[in-house]
């Protein structure tokens, strides 16, 4: 189920689907993973392709969704060219980001975003401190929507609006609508 509409919960599919509404111009899935974002919003009609660093999610999502645009590519070197893009959608790509190289990937969505471009980025929450833990093959981060923002705010972007969310039995989660200044 994990990699598919149907394990997606209810309210990151309502805030998603109400970001990309928000994008004026084609967006970006950003460590796309096995494409099932990618897939969804094209179906609604929005211009979007994904990039993802592992080569076994950009197959998966070739074969699952033929037709789509999937690239092999690093969040860290997006090839796109400058200011070109109205969306990027990072759900959860950043993860695995050591604090210390978190600004690279920030920093290249800031470069290929266009003034007034907005990013969704979701991510692993927590209340006071970043802190790592396991998380599938590599070890993952979760981080306070304080330490994201300054990050987030230091590479341009202007944070709209923040969520949260904690379920019993499962870890807590964040996301994090911003617009890069210009």
């Amino acid at each position: 189920m994990i990699g598919t509409m149907d394990a997606v919960h209810r309210s990151d599919l309502h805030l998603v689907e109400a970001w990309a509404q928000s994008v004026d111009g084609a967006i970006l899935d950003a460590g796309c993973g096995p494409g099932h974002w990618t897939n969804h919003l094209a179906g609604l009609g929005f211009t979007i392709r994904g990039i993802d660093l592992v080569p076994d999610f950009i197959q998966h999502a070739r074969a699952t969704y033929p037709g789509m645009r999937f690239d092999q590519g690093s969040i860290e070197t997006i090839e796109e060219p400058d200011d070109e893009l109205g969306g990027i959608l990072s759900w959860f790509s950043t993860i695995h980001h050591n604090p210390s190289r978190i600004s690279a990937p920030i920093a290249e969505f800031a470069r290929v975003l266009r003034p007034g471009g907005t990013l969704l980025l979701g991510y692993f929450d927590s209340a006071d401190t970043i802190e790592p833990f396991d998380h599938a093959v590599v070890q993952a981060y979760r981080w306070p929507v304080a330490a994201l923002q300054t990050v987030l705010e230091d590479a341009g972007f202007v944070v709209v609006e923040t969520h949260r969310r904690a379920e019993r039995g499962r870890r807590p989660v964040g996301a994090i609508v911003c617009e890069l200044s210009g």
